[in-house]
């Protein structure tokens, strides 16, 4: 059964952020709540890109996502 909306502030409760992370077999999407990098940033250097989503693409798929906004190019040496 399809999710219907019901409140006006389901946008809110959905992740704000697509985030590029590099991952073992090179960049890999995610969803994020907030860009909240912790104690130390210790997360920074696995960030390749992010994007703050607009409203009505909070509720997309990774994969849907991911082709809308391709990956970085990563360099590998």
């Amino acid at each position: 059964m399809a999710r219907t909306r019901t409140r006006d502030t389901d946008a809110e409760d959905l992740p704000r952020y697509f985030v590029w992370v590099r991952g073992l077999e090179g960049p890999e999407p995610q969803k994020w709540m907030a860009m909240d990098f912790g104690i130390g940033d210790w997360k920074r250097p696995l960030v390749l890109a992010y994007l703050e989503l607009p409203v009505d693409e909070r509720h997309l798929s990774l994969s849907m996502l991911a082709r809308r906004y391709p990956p970085p190019r990563v360099d590998v040496l």
